[in-house]
């Protein structure tokens, strides 16, 4: 097994357990103890979990939300063919909303030069990206910015979302699930995209495997308000069809 898949196996079972210790995943996953602390300690630098004696337990049940920069490389090949497999999801003109996050940057990177579009978005990365790109309009929605994911939220951003209608919301997520939904660690973050969700036709919701079957504290929406979610090819089949059968497509890039 390599060192990749050792670490989704020990997320995977943090996230149910919450815990894991050394010794037992060492005999589980065959290794040595010392793989197993490197492994941890890899886990930790992505801002994944945080190690306690013995194990770690994952950054979840501490109330402790990853930053842009521990997401960023994190599924990076996942997250590149989850924006790859959004494109198909555009207008072929008019406005569409941008969410803040990492794979929500990569398809603002990847949006087409060959059609118009209007792109509204809260998130600097993103506006950073589209600033001066040829055959976009680009509104910057204000607010307070937070650092974790440098998105503006607060009410100055919720009036703002309040006047906007387009054709389609690309929703960044941290935790999707039949039973609650669109979930995000943060209550003003929340907010925020529900404001999105409100402001468009269609909502498509991007979010690679290990967001699948994840809760977190905030509620964004239902997923009766869900259209689409494109997700990649490492989501356990079972919850793919639980989703599907709960309201939106599932698209596996």
């Amino acid at each position: 097994m390599y060192a990749p898949e050792r670490h989704q196996q020990i997320l995977a079972r943090a996230r149910a357990e919450g815990r894991v210790d050394v010794a037992s995943l060492a005999q589980e996953l065959d290794v040595t103890p010392e793989t197993v602390r490197r492994d941890l300690t890899a886990l930790e630098r992505h801002g994944l979990v945080r190690r306690v004696h013995g194990g770690a337990i994952p950054v979840e049940r501490l109330g402790f939300e990853p930053g842009l920069a521990d997401r960023e490389g994190l599924f990076a090949g996942e997250k590149e063919r989850i924006a790859k497999a959004a494109l198909e999801e555009l207008p072929d003109g008019g406005a569409i909303i941008l969410d803040a996050g990492t794979t929500t940057v990569r398809l603002a990177e990847m949006l087409p030069t060959d059609r118009e579009l209007t792109v509204v978005t809260h998130a600097l990365p993103v506006a950073t990206v589209l600033a001066t790109r040829p055959g976009i309009t680009l509104h910057l929605v204000g607010g307070t910015v937070r650092g974790r994911t440098l998105a503006a939220v607060g009410s100055w951003a919720l009036r703002e979302l309040a006047e906007i209608h387009a054709d389609v919301a690309f929703l960044g997520a941290n935790g999707i699930s039949v039973e609650r939904g669109v979930t995000t660690p943060d209550l003003a973050e929340a907010a925020v995209k529900r404001a999105l969700v409100d402001a468009a036709r269609r909502t498509v919701v991007l979010a690679d495997h290990t967001k699948i079957g994840r809760v977190d504290l905030a509620l964004v929406a239902p997923l009766s308000r869900v259209d689409t979610v494109v997700t990649d090819s490492g989501i356990d089949p079972e919850l793919a069809d639980e989703l599907e059968q709960a309201g939106p497509r599932v698209v596996r890039a």
